[in-house]
């Protein structure tokens, strides 16, 4: 039992600070990209009604995936499964107030209960990237330009990944065509977003088993949908803005019930890694789910999970720099010492330096051989002769330099120093 204790729930993180330093680059790079294209940030609680998300999403992520309770005043709750809903309702309740076009940023934690497996976890954090009141195609442009600058930022090379594009407005198109119904349609679209996952006999059987005698015309015409020339046109404009790394894949639906338009997916093109690490497109229509006139909206997430094993993979994965810059290591217990240690680091602070004292009074080569394990770069040490003379021994725990410094002078040799 005492075991079990110490384990975390399953399919969830614990971030020592070496994944929390990763986790944070992660996110402060999302962050610099969406602001650089105007976008603002926001946030919400990790609680929502769970009517909000019912017919809102997928009956799959609703009815199978939700971490869904009843709290004490009988209320139905839900630990968010995805933020649009809850961007949306955000929007919704103040949209008179509004300045649109209105581009919106956050990245917050997301709950599902599926099979943790590679790529996915129970708990993780998601760029959602939206702009509301997008009447146009230049903002589906403008939102294909993030994710691929957001992509370079990381360190990624074009041949890297591939943006593979579709569009659910040409699906249904094809739909209304072939006269499918509406549960016929629904089925097709939920096995066409899970064509890459299943064999090809696999997917022609349940094809088949879906729409019956229009099962081979509907192939034909979805063949036929990379030639469209909406998609052909998107295509070859984002190539003109430099983005070269787009195809147009009719597999690529996107699993939510809410997308009207254009929808993408990144693809990591590591043969190692054949997977979708993100992606998103137009859903003109979710305000109308909660009762409000529609707003035209593009937009994208993006999971940290997927996106560190790509990183990852690519030697991508910035190494690890511990926020504490200096350790003051005192080598006797002394009152003296404890005063000079409390008012050396009060100075240091002042002057932007991140300060430890070590008040183990241990014997020296342990102090410092603790300091290397929390990966400090520098140890000042503090006994009854740097007191004395005014004078410090500042010791570089990487390389094993040792200069002697007096205090006025040690926080300008840390931030010329190469490890800063």
């Amino acid at each position: 039992m005492k075991k079990q204790i110490l384990e975390s729930y399953k399919g969830v993180r614990d971030f020592y600070p070496e994944d929390q330093f990763v986790l944070d680059y992660i996110k402060e790079t999302m962050s610099r990209a969406c602001e650089s294209f105007g976008f603002e940030k926001y946030n919400a609680s990790v609680l929502e009604p769970a009517e909000l998300y019912e017919s809102k999403t997928s009956e799959e992520i609703v009815n199978e995936q939700t971490y869904i309770f009843e709290d004490r005043g009988g209320r139905k709750v839900v630990l968010r499964p995805e933020m649009t809903p809850t961007v949306a309702r955000m929007v919704a309740k103040r949209r008179r107030e509004l300045g649109f076009p209105l581009r919106l940023y956050s990245i917050p934690n997301v709950f599902r209960y599926e099979r943790p497996q590679k790529g996915r976890l129970r708990e993780h954090w998601q760029l959602n990237a939206d702009i509301f009141g997008a009447d146009n195609k230049n903002y589906e442009l403008e939102l294909l330009l993030l994710a691929h600058k957001i992509m370079l930022d990381f360190g990624a090379k074009e041949e890297d990944f591939v943006i593979k594009i579709n569009s659910r407005k040409v699906l249904e198109d094809l739909f209304d065509k072939l006269n499918i119904p509406p549960l016929a349609r629904a089925s097709t679209l939920r096995l066409l977003d899970r064509k890459n996952k299943i064999g090809k006999e696999e997917f022609d059987e349940s094809l088949l088993h879906i729409l019956g005698n229009e099962t081979e015309e509907f192939k034909e015409h979805l063949a036929s949908l990379e030639d469209s020339g909406e998609l052909q046109e998107f295509k070859e404009s984002l190539a003109k803005l430099g983005v070269k790394n787009v195809q147009i894949d009719s597999s690529i639906v996107r699993g939510f019930d809410y997308y009207t338009g254009l929808v993408f997916e990144v693809y990591d093109t590591n043969p190692e890694n054949p997977r979708a690490l993100f992606g998103g497109g137009r859903y003109d229509k979710l305000m109308e789910s909660l009762g409000q006139e529609p707003i035209k909206t593009v937009g994208f997430g993006m999971g940290d999970v997927s996106l560190r094993e790509f990183l990852e993979l690519r030697n991508l994965v910035p190494k690890y720099k511990a926020a504490t810059e200096l350790a003051i290591l005192i080598l006797e217990e002394r009152d003296s010492l404890i005063q000079k240690a409390f008012e050396l680091a009060a100075l240091l602070r002042r002057q932007d330096i991140n300060v430890a004292i070590n008040f183990s009074f241990a014997k020296l080569d342990k102090q410092i051989k603790n300091s290397k394990k929390l990966n400090i770069p520098f140890a000042l040490l503090l006994g009854e002769k740097e007191l004395e003379s005014g004078r410090y021994t500042l010791k570089n725990l990487q390389n094993s330099d040792t200069v002697e410094l007096t205090e006025d002078e040690i926080a300008s040799y840390i931030f010329e120093s190469e490890i800063m």
